[in-house]
């Protein structure tokens, strides 16, 4: 059996800092995008580690939660989210011992989706996320692009990856066991794989979701959309689901980390709440596998890459958030004039820098289009556009307006 080799995670650092003086860490994320090997990792002989994918520890915690944690004086606890009654135990053994430190947890699903949780450990508990590879971590690259781009500097490009190699690199996604394997066609028979098991087992365990034999057929409808406005009810009616149930499919997908809804950029923050989100994958190797999508077929006909390039690079900047300095929020742009930007990243004082997603080497006049017209919008507000392309120099195009490889988004620091 090929094991992954060990990346550096650039959220370790955080999960440290944080555990000096948070008596609760969360780190969540996606299954098998590296939690347990980074916290086994952290953990190492101080700690005491129990996962509940292990039956017994499971039954321990569900059984007798409060004798589980009584038992423990420090401790890495994997997967919560499989018995989430241990919160509320937890919650009541930090509240009579306030030592920082004391409780480091991973969770596949979204726990702060559940309501309990969220108000139980509020202020006891600080999240932190941990998401597939990004190609900074593959390249061992520490710099944050958001980071930089919002100090208004572009990184300088990283390992190349033009043509053919970039394809392979976003068709390869970020999964560390995806990665391990050479051969396309063993990277898609674990991705199938990986998403029977998540709905198999993880959204029952999350969503209490019975009826899942409609799941991988929406799944897959869904795919057909990524990148674009969604009304997953009109969708649902196509693989024969109510509009109930495929919300309710959407909501466990988006709380196991397959896919993330985006929302739209207004000026005016209340128009947000009206317009449609966009839906995005988090992963281009998982959506890749659910649209059949191989490197033949990219390298003669780019139709259908360009959906899945634009996930790769909404994948990435998501990970930066997650490591970066500043808060950052990812949106997109769309008017009833069909401008658009596909990632309008916003810092916490209202600050904008659009990033536009083009497969292809040359950049032409009107890929500028949406980017003039956000900058036009926002004003003072617009720090920077980047037009990121399958090319390998980086230009100024006027405006704040900048043409930059692809591979700046796992470059270095600037001199």
């Amino acid at each position: 059996m090929h094991t992954p080799a060990l990346y550096p995670r650039w959220i370790e650092p955080r999960i440290a800092e944080a555990m000096l003086d948070t008596p609760v860490v969360l780190l969540a994320g996606p299954r098998q995008a590296g939690k347990t090997t980074l916290v086994r990792q952290m953990a190492g002989s101080g700690l005491r580690y129990l996962t509940l994918d292990d039956e017994l520890t499971l039954l321990s915690a569900r059984e007798d939660p409060v004798g589980m944690v009584r038992s423990l004086d420090q401790a890495v606890i994997d997967e919560i989210q499989r018995a989430p009654q241990l919160l509320l135990t937890i919650k009541k053994s930090v509240d009579e011992d306030r030592r920082p430190g004391r409780f480091l947890l991973t969770g596949s699903a979204n726990l702060m989706a559940l309501p309990t949780v969220a108000d139980s450990l509020a202020g006891r508990m600080e999240t932190l996320s941990l998401l597939p590879l990004s190609q900074s971590e593959i390249e061992g690259q520490s710099g944050n692009w958001i980071d930089r781009v919002f100090c208004g500097q572009l990184a300088k490009p990283g390992t190349p990856a033009v043509g053919r190699d970039l394809v392979e690199r976003v068709l390869r996604g970020g999964y560390p066991q995806a990665i391990a394997r050479s051969a396309p066609k063993r990277r898609m028979a674990w991705c199938r794989q990986y998403m029977d098991a998540l709905i198999q087992r993880d959204v029952r365990d999350v969503a209490g979701i019975d009826k899942l034999d409609q799941l991988p057929r929406f799944l897959r409808a869904l795919a057909q959309t990524a990148g674009e406005m969604c009304n997953y009810t009109q969708l649902g009616g196509q693989v024969s689901l109510d509009g109930k149930t495929a919300a309710r499919y959407m909501g466990a997908l988006e709380q196991m980390y397959l896919l993330k809804r985006v929302d739209v950029w207004a000026r005016n923050r209340l128009n947000r709440v009206v317009k449609t989100p966009k839906l995005q994958f988090i992963d281009s190797g998982l959506l890749a596998t659910l649209l059949d999508l191989g490197l033949e077929e990219v390298l003669q006909d780019r139709t259908r890459f360009g959906h899945v390039l634009e996930t790769f690079v909404f994948a990435e900047l998501l990970k930066h958030t997650t490591t970066a300095d500043g808060d950052y929020r990812l949106m997109y742009y769309r008017d009833a004039d069909k401008f658009e930007v596909d990632v309008v990243i916003e810092n916490a004082a209202g600050q904008l820098v659009g990033v536009e997603v083009k497969a292809a080497a040359t950049v032409r006049e009107g890929d500028l289009r949406g980017l003039k017209k956000l900058s036009a919008l926002a004003g003072a507000q617009f720090k920077m556009g980047v037009l990121l392309y399958d090319g390998e120099e980086t230009l100024p195009l006027g405006d704040g307006l900048w043409a930059a490889p692809l591979s700046t988004l796992w470059g270095s620091s600037p001199p």
